[in-house]
């Protein structure tokens, strides 16, 4: 098993009131991806982290082997999404993989 941790910073000029609206396109849109994407077993967004934090929003994803993040990373319906919800609006991209 696999871990795969992104976290980003909204962009400087997204307003603060559409914050809650973009997080939760990303939320619902990444969720889809569990069951369409081989060996994605599940993922968390973590929309509301402590103020110690240093991003603002966060995603944990469980995949079954190493080579699956691969897999993931280019699967096509990922892809949408990240270029569609995420990519847009997000900068400073921080990985771990474990």
């Amino acid at each position: 098993m696999v871990h795969h941790i992104v976290m980003w910073k909204f962009k400087p000029e997204i307003p603060e009131e559409k914050k809650p609206e973009l997080k939760a396109a990303m939320k619902e849109n990444l969720a889809s991806l569990v069951g369409r994407v081989p060996g994605l077993l599940s993922l968390e967004f973590v929309e509301n982290p402590l103020p110690s934090s240093t991003h603002d929003v966060a995603l944990v994803s469980t995949l079954e082997k190493a080579e699956d993040i691969a897999v993931y990373a280019n699967h096509p319906a990922h892809v949408a999404v990240a270029d569609t919800y995420v990519r847009p609006f997000v900068t400073e991209r921080a990985c771990l993989d474990y």
